[in-house]
């Protein structure tokens, strides 16, 4: 395999790994603890650099990558941070999905905790769960439908798509395809095991809608994590769209 496409293809299935759950399992469960304490201890230096996409498209890339994880990192860091590097993220992640019950599978990270509060896990509620109007739905026919409804024509072609390349959910929860933390995972999960699909992927479903969600999800955020992880996000996705030299056609959106 080419060394450039298997770089892609690397950091697809750590963005996704890494990032996906985050938007889509609530800060409160066991499962995803160990992502947190990873990012709370994170060597943010160290980490911008080795961030997929950041260092090949240049030093301005770079320092965003780093301001995302100082959001990041700073919003949960309690006593003992300091030290993680990019590889701690994905042994915890990796931790996280081999053993949900994991509470400490930062490995490497050492023994840092997150600080997972009130206001963080409330802040995530508000933005993606509810009850109630949400700050920023996670579904992207919300922003590509003209009725902003769920399951609309955004969901439906990302199921006609997986349904016609054989890809099943992973789960059937009732929830629409097109939710950011399912997409993110898919997006790993093709990029482990379907890699010619990616390209696809990404141009047809991920970045048509994904960048101007992340702006909506940062401009409406009041929690810094959130902040942090949109943008880190954006960068992410915006790197993989680069290195693919993927040519992406926006729709309208309507919220």
């Amino acid at each position: 395999m080419d060394e450039k496409i298997e770089a892609v293809r690397d950091g697809a299935v750590f963005v996704g790994q890494v990032l996906g759950p985050l938007f889509s399992i609530d800060p409160s469960r066991a499962e995803v603890r160990p992502r947190y304490d990873a990012l709370a201890a994170l060597d943010v230096d160290a980490a911008a650099q080795d961030w997929p996409g950041a260092t090949m498209r240049g030093a301005d890339a770079v320092a965003r990558v780093r301001e995302a994880l100082v959001l990041v990192r700073d919003a949960l860091a309690g006593a003992g941070a300091g030290g993680a590097r990019t590889a701690d993220v994905e042994d915890a992640a990796g931790s996280a999905d081999a053993d949900a019950g994991a509470a400490n599978g930062a490995g490497a990270a050492g023994d840092a905790r997150a600080v997972i509060d009130d206001d963080l896990i409330w802040e995530y509620r508000r933005l993606f769960v509810g009850p109630g109007h949400l700050a920023a739905p996670p579904w992207g026919s919300v922003y590509t439908d003209r009725e902003c409804v769920i399951f609309g024509l955004t969901t439906l072609e990302l199921r006609r798509w997986m349904r016609e390349n054989r890809i099943k959910a992973a789960e059937d929860k009732g929830e629409p395809e097109d939710h950011i933390g399912t997409m993110l995972s898919l997006m790993a999960w093709i990029a482990g095991q379907r890699p010619e699909l990616l390209p696809e992927y990404l141009r047809d479903h991920l970045l048509t809608w994904a960048p101007h969600y992340l702006d909506v999800l940062e401009r409406e955020t009041a929690h810094p994590f959130f902040r942090g992880l949109a943008q880190l996000t954006r960068e992410s996705i915006a790197g993989l769209q680069e290195a693919l030299a993927l040519q992406v056609t926006v729709p309208r959106f309507y919220r």
